[in-house]
């Protein structure tokens, strides 16, 4: 009797409905290598360089013109092995100079928490489950996925994770990381034809290289941002 009365009492009670979502123009999440081949140095090096190139000018008017918020969310997470994607940077609203500089400051505190081999199709399910449970909802999803080496020794098949992605409507892109001074042992080969091959996908997906040719990581990350947030074509 007590709990027929106590389930009656809880029919009454009116229903609380969740917190709305926040709109933005885009949702971001960029998974950066932290796997065996990139020491401590490299990723304090891959973290600054994604710190610098958010304040960047350019960055920050492709955020104030590439939709019709002028805001975009973004998280940050190193992935490695398949048990070990971590987020480092909580989803965020980036939508001016201050809360640039704020995506940078959290970025650079944390300790390094990732490590072992390389799990690529593990991190783009988790960048996925990332989009599907955050608190915002955007025009566009993109997962940015940086490697210095499409192996993949563990976890799911990078094509069965980046179809299962695509399928979702999120689209991949890829920077493909070459360059001496910003991963510890760059794969031989064509690797920027790799990740077009098997690990991009979606509308308008494309790979940047970060190369010895170019002037710097941060100046690859920069462009690749700008091709995101503005939803260029490369």
């Amino acid at each position: 009797m007590l709990r027929a009365l106590v389930f009656a009492c809880l029919l009454t009670l009116p229903v609380v409905a969740r917190s709305e979502t926040v709109e933005v123009d885009l949702e971001l999440v960029l998974l950066a290598d932290a796997s065996g081949s990139i020491d401590d140095v490299e990723i304090a090096l891959q973290r600054q360089g994604y710190a610098d190139a958010m304040v960047h000018p350019d960055v920050l008017d492709a955020v104030a013109r590439g939709g019709a918020l002028g805001r975009i969310a973004v998280t940050y997470v190193e992935w490695a092995g398949a048990s070990s994607q971590e987020v480092v940077v909580e989803w965020m609203v980036v939508e001016d100079e201050a809360s640039a500089r704020d995506f940078g400051a959290r970025l650079m505190a944390p300790p390094r928490t990732a490590f072992g081999s390389n799990a690529i199709g593990s991190a783009l399910l988790k960048g996925l489950d990332l989009i599907e449970t955050n608190g915002f909802e955007g025009w566009r999803k993109v997962i940015d996925l940086s490697a210095d080496s499409s192996w993949n020794p563990q976890g799911p098949p990078i094509d069965v994770a980046r179809d299962i992605v695509v399928a979702a409507g999120v689209v991949i892109n890829g920077l493909a990381i070459s360059c001496r001074n910003c991963s510890g042992r760059p794969r031989a080969g064509d690797l920027e034809a790799e990740f077009r091959e098997n690990m991009i996908g979606g509308p308008g997906a494309f790979v940047v290289t970060a190369s010895d040719a170019d002037a710097s990581f941060e100046h690859a990350v920069r462009r690749k941002l700008i091709l995101e947030i503005a939803a260029l074509a490369d």
